[in-house]
């Protein structure tokens, strides 16, 4: 059985699909199928293509025995709605032209967003005579219509179209979170749909390897500092504007707030926090995923916010796993899904309301009172995730799934 994975984001790049996609294909190749990945060449977040990759270096490597084929994408620091087209439509174009050379698969997996990746794969499934599964990890366009991200009605009518053909053409729609999978069952109730959840190595994000921590004194933080840690993308979705209001208010100067991440608000926030003067906001560099373990070790709560907008009702922000299974205590501004899940179920940490601020600052401040609740929240964690989210089995499952529909 042979599997191709047609994604726009890959490592050597980090992130939440580039680790997702890496560690499932790792976990497939490892029960005997084989697995190849089409991708672009590495970019995100910086927007800007690596060094190594420079000049046709690179475009055919293997990174953990995973054999990845790299085309050309455009690519620019301009959040520009024409310059986000092109640097999408760029690699729909090369990824077909370059996989079309390619030879037959059993199945074509695609990642979406982009959406627009679709095109190419709908064309590519044909043309290498592979069944289509339609990865769905965020419900574009309708959450770029919901955050006001695209609002030209041509476009989404245009987005909304292909979203509807894609699933038409796949074999297999798989989606995220089981809200994903809800909504896109109602929406095509014909259609093959599974959950796929994201998980999380639980050897590798394990507290108990960590023998050395240094992230503390690395970055200058006391003993006695409790430190809040938001690590991920700086974007529109997640709201840290609030966090910002959050530490203007906080008053104790044990408190600190972490960001650590790229993206396209950083330099908003970071004017935000020079303009105010605050002190207990530290802005750090992203880190390779070697380092997170480490990181998350030295930190007290993970902070998870995301906007108050219905269609996150039913999002689980990666983030969470990790900081689970590191055995630290979440502090969540993310309702439905997760909040189910970690808050109510695993009773990992405590919620806040998404955008309400009085709320967030009475729960940083509740948590840093409660100090001897963190071990039992953080083991907790764990447990959960182990029991629900664990990547192994998460594999194991997709791999039943695999092999059943190939007989269809």
């Amino acid at each position: 059985m042979k599997l191709l994975i047609l994604t726009q984001y890959y490592p050597p790049e980090i992130g939440a699909p580039q680790n997702r996609l890496h560690e499932l294909a790792l976990r497939i190749k490892k029960e005997g199928i084989e697995v190849e990945v089409l991708t672009a060449l590495p970019n995100y977040p910086e927007m800007k293509i690596h060094d190594n990759y420079l000049n046709k270096k690179n475009r055919e490597e293997y990174i953990d025995g995973i054999k990845v084929m790299r085309s050309w994408i455009y690519v620019s620091k301009s959040s520009s709605i024409s310059k986000r087209l092109l640097n999408y439509f760029s690699f729909v174009f090369s990824s077909y032209f370059r996989g079309r050379k390619l030879s037959s698969y059993d199945f074509l997996m695609v990642e979406s967003p982009p959406l627009f990746l679709g095109y190419s794969a709908m064309r590519l499934s044909k043309k290498l005579n592979a069944k289509m599964i339609f990865n769905v990890s965020d419900l574009w366009p309708e959450s770029a219509e919901k955050l006001n991200l695209v609002t030209n009605k041509r476009l989404l009518k245009l987005a909304y179209n292909l979203e509807a053909k894609c699933y038409r053409k796949s074999t297999l729609i798989t989606g995220q979170t089981s809200g994903i999978v809800v909504n896109i069952k109602n929406r095509f109730p014909n259609k093959e749909v599974y959950w796929l959840p994201n998980g999380c190595d639980l050897n590798f994000y394990n507290p108990r390897s960590i023998q050395h921590p240094t992230f503390r004194k690395n970055n200058n933080f006391k003993e006695d500092d409790f430190l809040f840690f938001y690590g991920g993308i700086l974007g529109h979705a997640q709201g840290l504007d609030l966090l910002i209001e959050a530490a203007r208010e906080i008053t104790n100067p044990k408190i600190k707030i972490i960001f650590q991440g790229k993206g396209p608000l950083e330099q908003q926030l970071k004017e935000r926090v020079t303009s105010h003067q605050l002190t207990n906001v530290i802005f750090l560099e992203p880190v390779a995923k070697s380092e997170m373990p480490n990181v998350l070790f030295g930190v007290d709560v993970a902070l998870v916010p995301l906007k108050k907008l219905p269609i996150f009702e039913g999002a689980i922000p990666s983030k969470i796993f990790e900081a689970l299974a590191m055995e630290k205590a979440l502090l969540l501004g993310v309702e439905g899904e997760a909040k189910h899940h970690f808050i109510d179920l695993a009773n990992a940490g405590l919620a806040f309301e998404p955008e309400n601020v009085t709320d967030l600052i009475e729960k940083m401040n509740q948590l840093f009172e409660q100090r001897t609740e963190l071990k039992k929240f953080g083991m907790n964690g764990r447990m959960y995730v182990e029991q629900h989210f664990n990547r192994d089995k998460i594999a194991a499952d997709f791999i039943s799934m695999l092999k059943l529909i190939s007989k269809k």
